[in-house]
């Protein structure tokens, strides 16, 4: 299910990483690293190279001695990533070919840029489900650990073929991280990949924003079907069911089209502005297209931008 290429995005963090040395995003500590975290003057035992030769020029013109300024950066560090994966019975419609968004395609590929792009970032992965969870067995865990968990996450975790996850397992996704502040500490990027038609409660989102962890809802749904809906009215249309994962001919009329279109319309707008009140920035699938993807991550990183502007 692999593209030929690999397809990147940076991880563009609203707060300054505290992560692992030697990575490419921007840290809250001071180090070796690009950006200009303040000045201050010169002290002995300052490294010479950081001298800002320009503004001490001035500030040793204004009073008439020589002044030293020095420059100190924020370092550069390794972020740590998280992918949790809806695995409700609803996540695995449809197989690859039929005329619906494959979900479980839509989802490797998100998975898999993400993973990508966290090595990229020379950070570490970690992957969280529920697919055999079924109310009763623990979650599948791996902590971000080591550079190999990438391919696992990408060959094997990603490709897991079980969808049995209990309809709350983005509540209990949720509550199994929060206690985990060592082995996540503050910067982690959690991306949540679900069509969130189950959406955790308040209770749920409260918990998992108190932690100082950049949280980001991937939200994977047909543009058609699912945000919208055709007139089919006087067809027979197979109709999914999520629950006892049988397909249903159903014959809609004109107006009961309507009522549906109409319907998830609202519940799509609804479920986007709730994600946006809670101060995330959500990104929206509608496709397994893995330039499309690719695409979404790009306007996610964009807004992601904008907004770290505004904020400075």
């Amino acid at each position: 299910m692999s593209g030929p290429t690999e397809l990147t995005f940076p991880l563009v963090p609203r707060r300054r990483l505290i992560g692992l040395a030697f990575g490419s995003v921007h840290s809250a500590r001071r180090g070796t690293g690009s950006d200009v975290a303040s000045s201050r003057p010169y002290q002995p035992g300052d490294d010479v190279d950081a001298i800002d030769w320009a503004s001490s020029a001035k500030l040793s013109a204004a009073r008439g001695t020589d002044e030293f300024v020095v420059r100190e950066r924020y370092a550069e560090e390794a972020p740590r990533v998280v992918i949790v994966c809806d695995r409700r019975p609803a996540m695995e419609l449809f197989p690859p070919g039929l005329p619906w968004l494959s979900k479980p395609t839509a989802m490797f590929e998100a998975g898999s840029m993400i993973a990508d792009s966290a090595a990229k970032a020379r950070g570490l992965i970690g992957y969280l489900d529920f697919a055999t969870g079924n109310g009763d067995n623990p979650p599948f865990w791996r902590p971000p650990h080591g550079q190999a968990d990438f391919w696992r996450v990408k060959e094997s975790h990603l490709l897991f073929p079980e969808y049995e996850a209990p309809a709350d397992n983005l509540d209990r996704a949720f509550m199994f991280l929060q206690p985990l502040r060592r082995a996540l500490p503050a910067g982690t990027f959690v991306f949540v990949l679900s069509d969130f038609l189950n959406r955790p409660t308040p209770e749920s989102w409260s918990t998992i924003l108190e932690q100082p962890w950049e949280i980001v809802p991937v939200v994977i749904q047909d543009p058609v079907w699912e945000q919208s809906f055709p007139d089919v009215s006087s067809v027979l249309v197979p109709l999914a069911d999520p629950d006892s994962e049988q397909i249903k001919l159903v014959r809609l009329s004109r107006r009961e089209a309507r009522e549906r279109r109409v319907e998830n319309e609202r519940r799509t707008e609804e479920i986007i502005s709730e994600l946006e009140a809670l101060g995330l920035e959500p990104v929206v699938i509608r496709t397994a297209n893995r330039d499309e993807i690719f695409t979404s991550f790009i306007d996610w990183v964009e807004q992601r931008q904008v907004a770290v502007r505004e904020w400075l």
